[in-house]
């Protein structure tokens, strides 16, 4: 391929450009009237304006994006991750317009991307899945009848969902009654689907993700294990890998179940496999994410391999270079998200112009982030504007680095959520690697 488009902003899109160059690949930049002066913009080889500051006529306008694929002469698109990373439909206009999709094919995206459909892929694979019912239920009173036969407490999901909207979690018939009508519409609001499944609630478990890289030609392989398990309302804060409650055993036994996940759904690309384990060590497949994660920075950091070369390698043929006995773990990797909002005003979104920014650096420290002194951050997106990567020989050395790495991180003029994480890092709970989903509730971090 010659020239590839990335069909995103922020620090993603400067990630994708970053490795293009170092591909020889050249890029285009898409950009929003509020983006004008990004920092993706200028990194590119090229620049075009999509539409105006709501995503939905921009960065969601699948029209224009393909346009703009073909007026600056793109043969491939990158999705990165949000927007239109997995929606079926985009990825099968780019395959019906000639344009390389940098991701799986729109029938596996399509596939996978209903919940309660992939739930029953993963069964005939045999892959450990949570009790629940069987695809979608058929209305309120099926679902009593599945709460009731699986056992309280029970979560609704959206079958279509994810980023954690959607969700709610019933402990009883009255509860359930509550709540499937919201579900339902919080389903409808976001995904323009309201269908819902149910499965059994996992109290306190750990949520581990599994990435996986698998071509053209049939070779899949897993590059580990991520920990995501510190989240606050379903949202991601900080990833860790190796998972401290995953030995070589289960490493291997989740890696080896998730190849089974893309073999049997007949994956290409990158992709990720996530699991909830409980404190048994028994693990349950959530969902798959059809794209690059937000968090894959310390697959790269602990494997030396760069994922997103190896999408764009995959899509264009190639095979891959190793094989699974080849793939080294080392060290200890801790991701940060930095997000523009303030957490003692109920992590209000906090855009505006940034006055003063110094970044932390030194050895094993990895910043991923698209802003610079002076930019202006829009209230029209995500309010993720950095990730802080240490690595370190060991998980001692790598939390001390996050937390020379958070102390030296200096952004001025917007609100962050920087002390937030500083909290969390230096908890001796966290420190010990004693936590689970319900760790941030617990502590009662929040004011």
């Amino acid at each position: 391929m010659n020239k590839i488009l990335i069909a995103n902003r922020g620090e993603i899109a400067v990630r994708i450009i970053r490795a293009c160059k170092e591909m020889n690949i050249k890029t285009v930049a898409i950009y929003s009237e509020a983006d004008k002066n990004a920092l993706h913009t200028r990194l590119a080889d090229e620049a075009i304006c999509i539409g105006p500051a709501e995503a939905q006529k921009s960065y969601l306008n699948i029209k224009n994006i393909i346009e703009a694929a073909y007026i600056t002469g793109a043969d491939s698109i990158h999705p990165g991750f949000g927007f239109l990373s997995e929606n079926a439909q985009f990825a099968k206009i780019c395959e019906e317009s000639n344009i390389k999709f940098i991701g799986p094919s729109s029938k596996v995206i399509d596939l996978l991307g209903n919940k309660s459909n992939s739930k029953e892929l993963m069964k005939q694979a045999g892959v450990p899945v949570i009790p629940g019912s069987e695809g979608s239920v058929k209305g309120l009173k099926d679902a009593v009848i599945i709460a009731e036969k699986i056992g309280y407490p029970v979560m609704l999901k959206a079958a279509a969902g994810g980023g954690g909207k959607g969700i709610r979690i019933a402990n009883n018939k009255d509860e359930l009654e509550t709540n499937y009508n919201i579900v339902k519409q919080e389903a409808k609001n976001s995904f323009n689907d309201d269908e819902i499944y149910i499965e059994k609630f996992i109290k306190n478990p750990r949520h581990v993700e599994i990435q996986i890289l698998a071509d053209e030609h049939g070779n899949v392989v897993h590059l580990g294990e991520r920990d995501c398990t510190i989240q606050r309302k379903h949202q991601k804060l900080i990833e860790e890998t190796p998972s401290t409650v995953v030995d070589e055993k289960l490493r291997n036994k989740m890696g080896n179940a998730a190849v089974k996940a893309a073999k049997i759904a007949g994956y290409t690309s990158c992709g990720t496999v996530e699991f909830l384990v409980d404190s048994d060590k028994n693990f349950y497949f959530m969902e798959m994410n059809t794209r690059i994660q937000v968090e894959h920075p310390i697959t790269e950091m602990r494997t030396g391999i760069d994922i997103v070369k190896e999408q764009i390698r995959i899509v264009a043929g190639e095979e891959l270079k190793f094989k699974q006995k080849e793939i080294e773990f080392r060290g200890h990797s801790i991701e940060c998200r930095i997000n523009a909002e303030n957490p003692n005003k109920n992590f209000m979104p906090s855009p505006g112009q940034i006055k003063e920014i110094n970044l932390p650096g030194g050895n094993g420290i990895r910043i991923d982030t698209a802003i610079y002194n002076g930019y202006i951050i829009p209230p029209n997106y995500d309010s993720m504007i950095a990730k802080i990567i240490v690595f370190g020989n060991s998980r001692n050395e790598a939390i001390a680095k996050m937390k020379r790495a958070l102390e030296e991180l200096v952004i001025d003029g917007v609100d962050t959520n920087r002390d937030f994480l500083f909290s969390i890092i230096r908890n001796p709970n966290f420190i010990r690697g004693n936590y689970d989903t319900s760790f941030i509730e617990i502590e009662k971090f929040e004011k």
